[in-house]
């Protein structure tokens, strides 16, 4: 059997590789409505904005329990777009995590302001309120939380933070649509909340595209002003946006896998309660599941001991993974001149030596994730019998 895509070659008399993702699964079940989809758009003649991309924000917004849905061309564009709307401007300062996606900082260095780091907390690897309280100063503008891997993180302690200070709170979700804390829908209990739907996210697109979700009207028109050149009809400008916009052809897209959502968020749930139960009682740390929360599970990461070792001893047997991410943003080289050195934001440091993402995706076997889990085990029983 030929490995799927992303996958590691297994060795020679192995048996299959497991593959990180593989996207090929949830396409072969729905190929034929969205070849229906390409047919219907090239047909319409209308492939910027009009009737499909309008539908596909209308749904958007009810799947995510929100009144607005901005369909933008990328999660990137959506953090720039939302801090933009919310005032911030060159010279401010926003905070966000130092454990994320580069995306996040880069997104508010482009819009002129100020990436500031904060660290994180180890549960569910989100915004640490005390480090932010700490960050907090005359020029912030902006608090920026994300949600890692599937699972909001706290944000109460964080919204009274934002409150107590007059800070606007915008929440990157770009990996957590259908998440929820204290069943609250992400960007319900801030200004909103930024999507990406990248190919691998849980909603992913057949090329680039993101959006931002909100129940506040100023703050959805502002977005979607910005997002069209600040075109406010007629060729009349009333801000210099940019060009921002979501393509017809992935908003039809998007509208089916739509509606296959929560199908593929229950699978990873599914999958997830499988490999709880077959790597109990191994060293590694599982993800919190926190009372209240909705885990979406875009990855199955857990925090390993020797964790190279353990990702290159899986390598060796077939079975791909993926760090995300392994060095914390405050010690990337871009933001050097920040002037952050190793110690700075210790819990970030220590998640990135740690963090760990297994195969995990709709139509992934219960046999693939045993697999994988015998695996986890025997190299820390081989570890074990060694010491």
């Amino acid at each position: 059997m030929k490995a799927a895509p992303g996958a590691p070659a297994p060795p020679s008399g192995a048996t299959s590789a497991v593959p990180l993702l593989d996207l090929s699964v949830a396409h072969r079940e729905i190929a034929d409505e969205l070849k229906r989809d390409f047919e219907r758009v090239l047909a319409s003649g209308q492939f910027i904005l009009g009737a499909e991309h309008d539908a596909f924000e209308r749904e958007l917004a009810a799947t995510c329990g929100l009144r607005h849905a901005i369909g933008l061309s990328s999660g990137t564009s959506a953090i720039t777009l939302a801090i933009q709307a919310l005032g911030v401007e060159p010279g401010d300062e926003v905070i966000l995590p130092a454990f994320t996606y580069f995306a996040t900082a880069s997104a508010v260095a482009h819009s002129g302001a100020r990436p500031v780091f904060a660290d994180v907390e180890p549960r569910r690897f989100g915004l640490d309120p005390e480090s932010v309280a700490s960050r907090i100063g005359p020029r912030t503008k902006a608090i920026l939380p994300v949600h890692l891997y599937g699972l909001a993180c706290d944000l109460a302690p964080l919204v009274r933070l934002a409150d107590a200070g007059g800070i606007p709170l915008v929440e990157d979700a770009a990996q957590a649509i259908g998440a929820t804390d204290r069943d609250v829908p992400v960007g319900k209990a801030s200004a909103g909340a930024t999507l990406s739907f990248f190919p691998t996210k849980n909603l992913g697109a057949l090329g680039d595209a993101g959006a931002f979700v909100t129940d506040r009207d100023d703050v959805a028109a502002r977005i979607r002003l910005l997002s069209r050149q600040g075109d406010a009809g007629d060729y009349r400008h009333t801000a210099v946006g940019t060009n921002a916009r979501l393509d017809a052809l992935q908003a039809a897209f998007l509208r089916t896998k739509l509606r296959h959502l929560d199908t593929w968020i229950a699978a990873r749930r599914e999958a997830a309660a499988v490999y709880r139960t077959a790597l109990a009682g191994t060293p590694v740390t599982l993800p919190e599941e926190p009372a209240g929360a909705r885990h979406t599970y875009h990855q199955f990461t857990i925090r390993a001991p020797r964790r190279d070792a353990l990702q290159a001893h899986l390598r060796a047997r077939g079975i791909a993974t993926r760090v995300y991410y392994p060095i914390p943003l405050h010690l990337q080289p871009a933001f050097a001149h920040l002037g952050h050195g190793p110690g700075a934001f210790p819990v970030a440091e220590r998640l990135a030596g740690e963090v760990l993402s297994l195969p995990l995706y709709p139509g992934i076997t219960p046999d693939q994730i045993g697999r994988v889990a015998d695996e986890v085990r025997s190299f820390y029983d081989e570890g074990s019998a060694k010491g």
